[in-house]
């Protein structure tokens, strides 16, 4: 039988390592460089930096590319903290000195705000921080098994769905320091191991653990749930996917938001998880709105009256409008705790028609809103017909914002003020506030 020869193939060019200058950081906080004529994507490298890579997908548009080695290093870099920073999901600026983290996100918005046509010379104020690290109170921890039926606790890895086996995070505040081998500990006893999905951690009066339990709980676990709460003093909750239930400890959470004032919540609410910058974020808003005594405000998506108890305190009155029943409740209850009568709640879709609502029949003189990451488009093509003076936006997404200044632009507002609060330090989100005025 003949032999004949084969030219060995040659490396494709996703194969072949390539080197290229970083020119900037694109929204996401990743690298950009240029391979021809065509943008390359690269995580955990900083602009001025020259990095050897290797591609790992293109198109016609554009290529992805992973580091493989840094030929030149950029001033603003620095050593992760994280041990598991390079595999896990969970952080993605911590290769970046923290005043560089503050300027990329200040950016990120004057960028947004220059694609809607905004002036680009924005009134900012100084970036809102706290300690950059062991900051965050709530945390969802995943729970997966092995082939051999170990468990693997952890966060995502970047850009899957299995998980990174965390060992310690800096990122959590100490009080769950131990959590991941604390949870290792107990998840090889349980007979329902496949029927856990995941673990909350929560830090108030009282540090709170909350089991999503896929399946009915055994005697047995139920017994080693109570003696993993009794040693490592938690508050343990069963979530069966129908209601949260304690198992043991305080049904009762809460945070103090000021000197006097406690926000009473549950283990399914939203908070804030970062409670430092929560607290300097609700002391700015009241003194950026100027509040006087004969103020009444419109609290938009006020959820458990964060901001509307404090402005209570200072104002005529409050009313807080929500979209979730549950919360409304909450939110009334807290004022009752709080001994505040000057503050009312309602439930309303804010995304669809309101302004029959008997509440928006009242006249405000200033408004506040914090809504979620889709923005508030919607609520506010309604409330500039009320001719309110001041509103201050409280803003989780800049894309979004930076949709909803235009539209109050376009009607007249003026930007007074504008600040990053670093709510989630060593990653990419960003927490903005705004106020506006007529």
């Amino acid at each position: 039988m003949a032999n004949f020869f084969k030219a060995s193939p040659k490396k494709s060019q996703a194969q072949q390592p390539v080197t290229v200058t970083v020119t900037r950081l694109d929204q996401q906080g990743c690298g950009v460089a240029s391979m021809g004529k065509k943008p390359v994507f690269i995580d955990g490298v900083l602009p001025g930096e020259i990095a050897e890579v290797k591609v790992s997908q293109q198109n016609s548009k554009f290529a992805k590319a992973k580091l493989i080695n840094l030929v030149k290093s950029s001033a603003e870099r620095k050593e992760a903290k994280c041990g598991h920073y390079y595999q896990c999901g969970g952080c993605n600026l911590q290769h970046m000195e923290y005043t560089a983290q503050i300027d990329f996100k200040q950016n990120k918005v004057a960028q947004l705000f220059s694609r809607q046509s905004i002036d680009g010379n924005l009134p900012w104020q100084a970036a809102m921080t706290s300690d950059a690290w062991h900051y965050r109170r709530k945390a969802r921890i995943g729970v997966q098994y092995n082939k051999r039926g170990e468990p693997i606790v952890g966060f995502r890895q970047r850009e899957s769905n299995n998980l990174t086996e965390i060992k310690s995070c800096p990122v959590l505040v100490p009080e769950f320091s131990d959590i991941f081998l604390q949870l290792r500990g107990i998840l090889p006893k349980l007979s329902g191991k496949n029927a856990i999905g995941h673990i909350e951690i929560i830090a108030a009066n009282n540090n709170a653990v909350v089991v999503r339990q896929l399946s009915k709980m055994s005697k047995t676990d139920n017994q080693l749930w109570l003696q993993f709460a009794d040693e490592n003093q938690y508050s343990v909750y069963i979530d069966d996917g129908k209601q949260v239930a304690p198992l043991s400890g305080d049904s009762v959470l809460f945070y103090a938001l000021t000197d006097t004032l406690d926000i009473k919540f549950s283990a399914t609410s939203f908070i804030q998880v970062n409670h430092n910058v929560n607290q300097n974020m609700v002391k700015q808003a009241l003194a950026w709105l100027s509040l006087e005594k004969d103020d009444v405000v419109l609290d938009l998506f006020c959820g458990l009256g964060n901001f509307s108890l404090p402005i209570a305190q200072c104002v005529q009155s409050v009313i807080g409008i929500e979209g979730v029943q549950d919360m409304v409740l909450r939110a009334g209850d807290n004022a009752k705790a709080n001994g505040l009568s000057n503050c009312h709640f309602y439930q309303a879709d804010l995304n669809s028609e309101w302004e029959d609502q008997s509440w928006a029949l009242s006249t405000y003189t200033k408004a506040l809103l914090d809504p979620a990451r889709a923005g508030a488009y919607e609520a506010l093509i309604q409330l500039i017909k009320f001719d309110i003076k001041k509103i201050l936006y409280v803003s989780c997404d800049p894309m979004s914002l930076a949709r909803d200044t235009k539209l109050l632009v376009e009607h007249g507002y003026k930007i007074e003020k504008i600040a990053i609060m670093d709510m989630f330090s060593q990653t990419k989100h960003v927490e903005t506030m705004v106020m506006f005025s007529l």
